[in-house]
């Protein structure tokens, strides 16, 4: 495949089969990604078709673009009781990751400036596999909180340390190569904060005036990250990353204009291009060079997750709030990535021109050589490793239940509030998701958990702590957004988990719709339809529990409520909730305790 259409046409293809492929085996896309990549360099070879030149700058955006995606799914409001944790974690943690790291990677680098450059390397995370991770595992909010500003801030500040290294060893003696760093280190941090605020005013400016159009606002968007980064690494090398993370971060948290359109345009992209990439760069190495690594990389790999990561975290986390259990569970999360790839392959080739230019020995730039197929290893080793082991870990230290029993409602209005107090009040987590904001505002004024976006946005899956929900409701009027968020859900939630409302249309039009549109259980007894709930409401029909016993039982029950009384829920003596539906028909028990719609009495 000597063809760059065939071979850039591959990429898009292999990436995106990979990510459908990994969703429907219900596996990190990242190992399909790799495995797709490693396959593809039996087929060609990409050193042929893309030259290094031109491979290493579209890397470069095409993860600026990524870590910007990152920057914008992190909140300030989130580290309200976490900022120490995770502050210490990209700082204190980071540097013994590194200094432990380096001493790990001497079992493979005979020269302590590529052991020093590996180390650096395995400080940074993989947001792109965490973000996933914890959609999955669904551990409590200050575990979520602290991994995915880890997994996303520590990226740019291990690109750097790289950066550090690498311009330590160009130094030539000890005193030069102090001043480069401090030098560097602060011109990075200057010109990172500068950049990053500036466009970010800038384009909110903008936007907040309504002099970009709706149409160009995303490519605008776009084309001032890719802006911001290669003007900061202009002015400074390598000090992009940083730049539009902090870019993101603002834009995340400035309350001037809605950005929700620009996080979705950016959450496609990111998707697309982490598919790309992971393809792109594993398809310039065999599978069989992993292997060639020897003994020493997979035990490497063995002392960076098992004493690297979770030294550093114990160390760095000592004195927080994390309890002891979340401070467990952050040690034995830290898949590498995308970022770790990208960066790995940058400076392996800086070195070799390092090397070249110094008349290194033979012996020197075999083991630059070994970098990147290391860093492979250690990918694949990591993915696999937390992609096992964090669920079973998380129920086993109790940040992760094993049968959560909460809600996650689509919809705020004033029936979905209604039935989310009744069952707040019996005790299970409840969380509302709307993109009114008078529906938001009223929810949150009668105590509910609620989130104001859309419930189609992946940010929001991203961004919600759903620690303790297991079940997804769609209330909301619209049938097709109903069916669209049941879907969407369904790679958070087991498909027996997922309702919605009976669509409201015409008894001849809902006989042909086809199959495929029933995304989702059809919620509560008796066909109940949106249009239904609002009826009942207006005949003063209200959300009331009720218990069951053998004096009251449910036949009483429905002759003292009259046959329009909508079940709802029933809650067994275990506390366990049972949602009802067209399925299952109502057969409650004495000691049961019914939720309904009944008239108000």
């Amino acid at each position: 495949m000597d063809s760059p259409l065939l071979y850039l046409t591959g990429l898009f293809a292999l990436g995106i089969s990979a990510q459908w492929l990994a969703w429907w085996l219900r596996l990190p896309a990242i190992l399909l990604l790799l495995a797709f990549g490693f396959a593809a360099n039996l087929w060609c070879d990409p050193t042929e078709i893309i030259s290094d030149d031109l491979l290493f700058p579209i890397v470069s955006l095409c993860v600026a673009v990524i870590l910007f995606d990152g920057g914008l799914s992190l909140r300030f409001s989130e580290l309200k009781s976490t900022s120490r944790s995770v502050v210490r974690l990209v700082s204190f943690g980071c540097l013994i990751s590194w200094v432990l790291g380096t001493f790990a990677a001497r079992l493979i680098f005979t020269n302590w400036s590529l052991a020093a450059l590996a180390g650096a390397i395995f400080t940074v995370t993989g947001p792109t596999v965490i973000g996933p991770l914890l959609r999955q595992i669904r551990p409590n909010s200050t575990v979520s909180s602290v991994a995915k500003w880890e997994g996303i801030v520590v990226d740019p500040i291990g690109a750097l340390l790289a950066v550090l290294v690498a311009t330590a060893v160009a130094a030539g003696s000890v005193s030069q190569a102090a001043i480069d760093v401090i030098v560097k280190i602060g011109s990075t941090v200057a010109i990172s904060a500068v950049f990053g605020y500036l466009i970010a005013y800038v384009l909110v400016q903008l936007f907040r005036r309504h002099l970009i159009p709706d149409y160009l606002q995303n490519p605008v968007l776009l084309a001032s990250v890719l802006v911001a980064y290669t003007a900061s690494d202009v002015l400074q090398p390598e000090s992009g990353l940083a730049t539009v993370t902090i870019l993101g971060v603002i834009m995340a948290n400035q309350k001037s204009v809605s950005i929700s359109h620009l996080i979705e345009f950016k959450e496609n992209l990111g998707v697309l291009l982490i598919s790309v990439l992971f393809i792109l760069l594993a398809s310039r190495y065999r599978f069989v060079e992993l292997l060639h690594l020897g003994w020493p990389a997979f035990l490497f790999l063995v002392l960076l997750i098992f004493i690297v990561r979770p030294v550093s975290v114990l160390l760095s986390t000592q004195g927080t709030r994390l309890k002891r259990n979340e401070r467990i569970f952050l040690s034995f999360l830290a898949p590498r990535g995308i970022v770790a790839a990208a960066v790995a392959s940058v400076f392996a080739l800086e070195f070799s021109h390092l090397a070249v230019a110094s008349h290194a020995s033979p012996q020197f730039l075999a083991e630059v050589e070994k970098l990147v197929p290391l860093t492979f290893l250690v990918i694949v080793g990591t993915v696999a490793f937390y992609g096992l082991s964090a669920g079973p870990l998380a129920r086993r230290l109790g940040i992760s239940e094993v049968n959560p029993q909460g809600v996650l409602f689509a919809g705020a209005d004033h029936i979905v509030r209604e039935i989310a107090v009744a069952v707040q009040k019996e005790g299970f987590r409840v969380l509302l998701v709307d993109t009114n904001h008078q529906h938001v505002a009223a929810a949150r004024m009668a105590g509910l958990p609620t989130y104001n976006a859309s419930i189609l946005s992946e940010y929001v899956r991203e961004e919600l702590d759903l620690g303790g929900l297991g079940r997804f409701i769609a209330l909301t009027p619209n049938d097709q957004v109903n069916s669209l968020a049941a879907l969407e859900f369904r790679e958070v939630f087991e498909r027996a988990k997922l309702y919605q409302l009976k669509p409201s249309t015409p008894n001849k039009q809902r006989t042909a719709q086809s199959l495929d549109s029933k995304r989702a259980r059809y919620v509560f007894s008796g066909g109940t339809t949106y249009f239904t709930l609002n009826e009942l409401h207006d005949k003063r029909f209200i959300v009331k529990s009720t218990k069951l016993t053998e004096e009251f039982d449910y036949q009483m029950f429905r002759e003292k409520y009259t046959p329009q009384a909508v079940l709802l829920f029933s809650i067994n003596e275990a506390r366990e909730l049972t949602v009802f539906t067209d399925e299952n028909g109502p057969n409650p028990q004495s000691g049961e305790t019914l939720l309904a719609f009944v008239p108000e009495q």
